[in-house]
C-alpha cells in the first residue's frame, strides 16, 4: 500500500473514530436527559418531597423536604441540591442540603451520610425514592456513623437536641 493510501486510510478511520465517539456522546447525553426527564415526571411531592431543575439546566436540581411529623424537624423546611454526573442513572447524584441541618449525619458543609448516596446506590433508585429517605433519615438517624458527632450525642434528649439545631439553624455557618 502507497504511503498516500495509507495515509488516506488513516485520516478516513480517525474521521469515522470521531464521528462514532460524538455519536456516543450525544447518545449518552440523549440518554441521560432522557432518563432526568423520566424521572421528573414521576417527583410528585405528596410525602413532604418534591425536586425540580434549577433553571434550564437539567444535570442540576433543588429539592425540598418538609420536617417529618411528631419529630424534632416538624415544621422545618430544607432545601438541597442535587447534581447529576455523567454517569447517572449508574452511579448516585451528588445531594447535599443547601439549608442548614442539625443532624448526625448531615456535616455542617450540607454534606450527608446515607448508603445509598453510596456503597449502597442502585439505578433502580429514583429521585423521589431518594428524598424519602432523606426525608425519613431526620427521623431515624443512624447514631453509628454520624458526621455530626455532636448532634448524634444530644440527639437522645430531643429538648437539647432541638435548642442547639434552632440556634445551629439560624446562624449563617461561619460562627
Amino acid at each position: 500500500m502507497s504511503n498516500m493510501v495509507k495515509s488516506w486510510h488513516k485520516q478516513s478511520m480517525t474521521a469515522s473514530l470521531r464521528k462514532q465517539t460524538r455519536r456516543k456522546n450525544e447518545s449518552n447525553h440523549q440518554r441521560q436527559s432522557e432518563f432526568i426527564d423520566f424521572e421528573l415526571s414521576k417527583v410528585s411531592s405528596p410525602k413532604g418531597v418534591s425536586a425540580f431543575p434549577d433553571g434550564e439546566n437539567l444535570t442540576r436540581w433543588l429539592a425540598s423536604i418538609n420536617g417529618p411529623e411528631d419529630t424534632v424537624y416538624e415544621g422545618q423546611h430544607y432545601t438541597l441540591s442535587m447534581e447529576f454526573g455523567p454517569n447517572y442513572p449508574y452511579s448516585p447524584p451528588t445531594v447535599r442540603f443547601v439549608s442548614r441541618c442539625y443532624h448526625p449525619n448531615v456535616d455542617p458543609r450540607g454534606t450527608i451520610c446515607l448508603d445509598i448516596l453510596k456503597e449502597k446506590w442502585s439505578p433502580l433508585l429514583t429521585v423521589e425514592n431518594l428524598l424519602v429517605s432523606i426525608r425519613s433519615l431526620l427521623a431515624e438517624p443512624n447514631n453509628e456513623s454520624p458526621l455530626n458527632s455532636q448532634a448524634a450525642q444530644l440527639w437522645s434528649n430531643p429538648t437539647a437536641f432541638r435548642t442547639e439545631m434552632i440556634r445551629f439553624q439560624s446562624t449563617d455557618g461561619n460562627n
